[in-house]
């Protein structure tokens, strides 16, 4: 766009959606979180590490590639696997192609708690976002959003 073009104002529907989505953004996650706590006494963060891992090749990462991956600060998911570590769910290992770096490694005991607490997340990822989606074409909204990610 040139600066002798005139600028084209929102539509009422484009102004809608740009209002909606900071909502979303701040409200979705909080409330999956506040469902999976009060259902499985298992913070969302906590969710999304045990799924990323067990997703990973032989249910590991680096501990770098794991806060990638839950959008963390490498000192924030250093915190969110230690309460793991304690609890049993994942095992913090020396990297075989880097003794200086650590892997993060899924445990049996932390896939079974992630199967566990998989009907809670699926039922509140349903009621909070799935379900008021309805007559919408899902794989266009999907690559619309990977799209508008892949520019930011």
């Amino acid at each position: 766009m040139t600066t002798s073009e005139p600028m084209r104002p929102l539509t009422d529907d484009e102004d809608a959606l740009v209002r909606a989505l900071p909502r979303l953004i701040y409200a979705l996650p909080r409330a999956i979180d506040a469902d999976l706590v009060r259902e499985q006494q298992l913070p969302l963060i906590e969710w999304i590490a045990l799924m990323r891992l067990q997703e990973a090749p032989e249910r590991r990462m680096r501990m770098g590639e794991l806060a990638v991956a839950c959008e963390l600060s490498l000192s924030g998911m250093t915190r969110i696997v230690t309460v793991l570590e304690r609890q049993g769910l994942v095992e913090r290992v020396r990297s075989a192609d880097d003794a200086r770096g650590f892997n993060a490694v899924l445990t049996d005991a932390g896939l079974a708690r992630l199967e566990r607490a998989w009907p809670s997340n699926l039922a509140s990822v349903r009621r909070h976002f799935l379900d008021h989606l309805e007559g919408i074409d899902l794989a266009r909204l999907a690559r619309a959003i990977q799209n508008v990610a892949g520019d930011a």
